[in-house]
């Protein structure tokens, strides 16, 4: 039975359609996630659905007896009352009965009611939510709390209510990856109702989801399974389309030579056949969906970029890390992760001169010049236009190797006409984090920190800064809780436990968590029963000069063997060049495998090697 049923709905926000003829249907325990570009019109449709908006046109049935909860990216929460005040409140009856026994301890009926609904196991399930989502203090008071904490908040309440369906925007922005990791088990695992998930980790859609939908042009497409199949169910469409359309194109030409020649419509086929060609003259071609490709100017950068060492971070008395030493060279993209307050802006913070040394020393390389995009945003002036903010009143600007003109360059962004002249107070949250990402690549730099660049970007900006920073031959620093981001970007990860520990390893997000369960696992197989004494570690062997200057050449051959690899699927992924025998096609297949064997090889002796010269590296701690 469906407990949501939208039938032919439309909106419009002053002259855009974001809605067009729209229909949905949402069945009870079904895990749909919702993905598109940023003013697609996904905020919309969930405000629409979870009942915050009304359509233009059309109709919304929810079933009479379902509970619909929905998280907003700015969701509205009284001021003065406390954290687990907020959350209580997404069981009202339940609620209710505890404040009554609070108030009136000796209250049977009230008792009995309260225990019935689940007594004080439900008030501990709420405090373990606000808990595993990050927020300490259930007493603390919501008013003065930042934006990031009250949807944290307001996250916890939801998963709380336990509805029969909760639409949740964006729920992993603010979240670090220990807690984003918590959230897709619990939504896998413990909560049963149905589920609307807007949201840009593509981990979380692939683990999570059943179906996904794509706004895009005002229409609404839903294809089965998580992120990686709809990535290839779109692709699969938008080639029938373009074929539709060039069979349409054929068609027209053919008919519009006729028409030229005026035939006089005297019988009934004539007729028809003006008819068609009149329709599908008039008939609209499908949307063209433009790439975004992202570029930066690079400078000359050296070998060497930084050199930490024996760093130490700390906040009001508290340590952050102790004997930090890891060095960053040309070509790599350092991934840097860790939960929320163990440092890592911190970090950033320090390495950019912005914060003084403690104790330790770092060494920059005399090349290095920044390009830095940071969390809040704060680059961008609130006061003035979305024009003035990014270009700094330019007309003319240089982006990549290309001369463009401003409103052009800004169009690539998605600011085009009046989106242009606005103010930067006005902005969403993902157009802000747009018109940053565009500011910053019009600097010249030859490193890039991002310091949580994911937050409120669409999975299609996502996909083109991985391959502005994949196609980068200068260095990368990046705070991100984007398990999926990091494991196609990242050459190393850092992570910082926020009591001082930390660990360098070689490899993406996966790689490092694979790491640290592996080294969890010799520590407690080297744990003695019953000496406290601590296990000694076993000694690294170190690389060989041979093993060294094969290390240096591998990223080279990686990045080439990935090229030919890429090379051999777009053939087999194009008709026209396809062979015409079978036994060629065969050997293609073939050699693509291959092909994909030995960049597997390479990399898998990258990890190995890199491993070796960051153990052999590391301090005794």
């Amino acid at each position: 039975m469906p407990i949501l049923d939208a039938q032919a709905i439309s909106k419009r926000i002053g002259t855009r359609t974001l809605l067009s003829n729209v229909f949905l249907t949402v069945r009870r325990s079904e895990r749909v996630g919702i993905v598109g570009a940023n003013g697609s019109g996904k905020s919309t449709l969930a405000n629409i659905l979870a009942g915050v908006a009304e359509p233009d046109t059309g109709t919304i049935h929810r079933r009479r007896d379902a509970r619909i909860e929905y998280l907003a990216q700015d969701p509205p929460l009284p001021p003065e009352a406390t954290a687990e005040q907020v959350v209580f409140g997404g069981r009202p009856e339940w609620d209710r009965f505890r404040r009554q026994i609070a108030a009136h301890p000796g209250d049977t009926e009230a008792t009995v009611q309260f225990d019935e609904l689940g007594g004080y196991a439900l008030e501990l399930l709420a405090l373990k939510l606000l808990s595993r989502l990050g927020l300490s203090d259930p007493n603390a008071v919501v008013g003065p709390m930042s934006g990031g904490e009250k949807r944290r908040i307001a996250l916890a309440r939801v998963l709380f209510a336990a509805p029969d369906l909760a639409i949740l925007d964006e729920p992993t922005n603010h979240l670090d990856a220990e807690a984003i990791e918590w959230l897709e088990e619990y939504l896998t695992l413990e909560y049963q109702g149905g589920l609307i998930l807007i949201t840009h980790d593509r981990f979380l859609l692939n683990r999570t989801v059943s179906r996904t939908l794509e706004v895009e042009g005002g229409q609404v497409f839903s294809y089965e399974g998580g992120w990686e199949e709809y990535l290839e169910a779109r692709e699969e469409r938008r080639a029938q389309e373009a074929s539709r359309e060039a069979n349409r194109q054929n068609f027209l030409r053919r008919e519009l030579e006729w028409l030229r020649r005026q035939p006089k419509a005297r019988t009934g086929k004539q007729k028809a056949r003006i008819q068609r060609a009149e329709s599908a003259i008039s008939a609209p071609a499908p949307t063209e969906t433009k790439s975004l490709a992202l570029e930066l100017k690079e400078s000359r950068l050296g070998s060497m970029v930084l050199e930490v060492e024996g760093l130490k971070l700390s906040i009001l008395g508290r340590e952050l890390v102790r004997d930090l030493t890891f060095r960053v060279e040309k070509g790599m993209r350092l991934g840097i992760v860790g939960p929320s307050g163990s440092g890592k802006t911190t970090l950033i913070r320090t390495l950019l001169g912005e914060r003084p040394i403690e104790s330790g020393t770092i060494r920059q390389g005399t090349t290095v010049r920044y390009a830095y995009l940071d969390q809040m945003k704060e680059d961008l002036d609130r006061d003035a236009t979305v024009f003035d903010a990014i270009t700094d009143g330019r007309t003319k600007l240089r982006f990549g190797d290309q001369d463009l003109s401003a409103y052009s360059y800004l169009e690539r962004f998605g600011f085009r006409g009046e989106a242009a002249r606005q103010q930067v107070s006005v902005l969403s949250g993902g157009e802000r984090a747009r018109a940053s990402l565009a500011r910053l690549l019009l600097t010249e730099a030859n490193v890039i920190v991002l310091d949580e660049p994911t937050n409120d970007l669409d999975v299609m900006t996502l996909g083109a800064l991985e391959d502005l920073l994949m196609d980068f031959s200068g260095a990368a620093l990046i705070v991100s809780h984007d398990r999926y981001f990091l494991d196609r970007v990242a050459t190393h990860v850092l992570g910082l436990d926020g009591r001082g520990a930390w660990e360098l390893s070689a490899g993406g997000f996966s790689a490092h968590i694979e790491r640290k369960k592996e080294l969890a696992r010799q520590a407690q197989a080297q744990k003695p029963v019953e000496s406290s004494a601590p296990a000694p570690e076993p000694a690294v062997k170190k690389l060989t000069y041979a093993e060294e200057k094969e290390l240096s050449g591998l990223l080279e051959r990686i990045e080439a063997q990935g090229e030919l690899v890429q090379a051999l699927e777009a053939k087999l992924a194009n008709p026209e060049a396809m062979p015409e025998k079978p036994e060629d096609f065969a050997t293609l297949v073939k050699a693509l495998s291959a092909e994909k064997q030995a960049l597997e090889a390479l990399e898998e002796r990258w990890l190995v090697l890199e491993e070796r010269r960051l153990a052999a590296q590391k301090p005794k701690r």
